[in-house]
């Protein structure tokens, strides 16, 4: 299955029915999960914008035809309409960041990823003829805090909530494995976009000239940008030689100081301030460990395959995310 961008030289030559015969040939179906958050709906506009077809999974009556009703919570998926499908993008589960840490919350961040995960892949296994790759959602939680050690997707998991909760995400998908399908973890750095998650959130402080470092500053954070996430997920849905872990961090690891001095640059403003590590705790409850934590995650798998970032450092990757 080939499913990579063509490129802007090729689109620029080939018009007309020509480059609609050849869309034809190299179309996929693929379907997605979480299609409307930070990553899914980027990948999605990349993926449709090649001419393939989207499957959207949606959490409720499907509409359209580019849908296919699932729940999660049920563990339940409409596996009819992943029929025909070349690869299924399993990115759903619910924000880390979005609530303070009750117990609650944390079945939600649990549930909603293994029982989903485990839904999806079920699905893959019960069809005659299941897609070739399942391309599922983890997260560089899974190694825990490594302080200012470097690791790879050779390193055992951390110990705590995230670590844990990893490992079953990454458990889930064993029915689809034991089908045949090649499966792959994608485990998901701090992605760098205006737009959502982690950084979405640093921006507009930054912009306020209210931005600083979090704690004493030195841990690290292991970050990626959109661009290059989505570009990352095109290249393992297309190299078939990869299975299992592959982190999705981008080559240089910097510290929460140097991301903070990296913002200020690159937006003009001062980094005066500075949220201490009581105040984060009480503001964020459990979840302050996670910002605390440092995580000096690279992406052995993605470099050995041949992927080229094309925004490595953080300065880059910041100016992407402003374009």
């Amino acid at each position: 299955m080939r499913v990579s961008r063509s490129s802007p030289a090729l689109r620029f030559r080939v018009t007309g029915r020509a480059w609609g015969r050849m869309v034809g040939m190299l179309r996929s179906r693929i379907a997605v999960t979480g299609s409307t958050g930070l990553i899914g709906a980027a990948l999605v506009r990349s993926l449709r914008s090649d001419g393939h077809e989207v499957v959207r999974l949606v959490r409720r009556p499907a509409a359209t035809g580019d849908e296919v009703e699932w729940d999660p919570k049920r563990q339940y998926v409409d596996a009819a309409g992943l029929v025909g499908c070349d690869a299924v993008v399993h990115l759903a589960g619910a924000g880390v960041g979005d609530h303070r840490w009750t117990d609650a919350y944390k079945r939600e961040i649990r549930d909603s990823r293994v029982l989903g995960t485990a839904a999806v892949a079920e699905a893959l296994a019960s069809l005659d003829t299941p897609p070739k790759v399942l391309l599922s959602g983890s997260a560089i939680g899974f190694y825990g805090d490594t302080g200012d050690r470097a690791v790879d997707e050779g390193a055992p998991p951390g110990e705590g909530f995230l670590p844990s909760v990893c490992v079953e995400w990454e458990e889930a998908t064993a029915p689809a494995e034991e089908a045949g399908v090649r499966t792959v973890h994608a485990r998901t750095g701090l992605v760098v976009s205006r737009r959502g998650g982690a950084w979405g959130r640093l921006f507009p402080l930054f912009k306020a000239g209210l931005g600083g470092r979090m704690g004493d500053g030195r841990q690290y954070w292991s970050f990626i940008a959109l661009h290059d996430h989505i570009a990352a997920l095109r290249h393992i849905l297309d190299t078939e030689t990869l299975s299992g872990p592959v982190n999705l961090t981008g080559p240089s690891p910097v510290t929460n100081a140097e991301v903070t001095a990296a913002m200020g640059r690159v937006l003009r403003r001062p980094t005066l301030f500075t949220a201490p590590a009581p105040a984060l705790k009480l503001a964020l409850g459990d979840f302050a460990g996670d910002v605390l934590s440092s995580q000096r995650v690279l992406p052995g798998q993605l470099l050995d395959s041949g992927f080229v970032f094309a925004f490595p450092g953080i300065d880059d990757a910041i100016r992407a995310a402003l374009r």
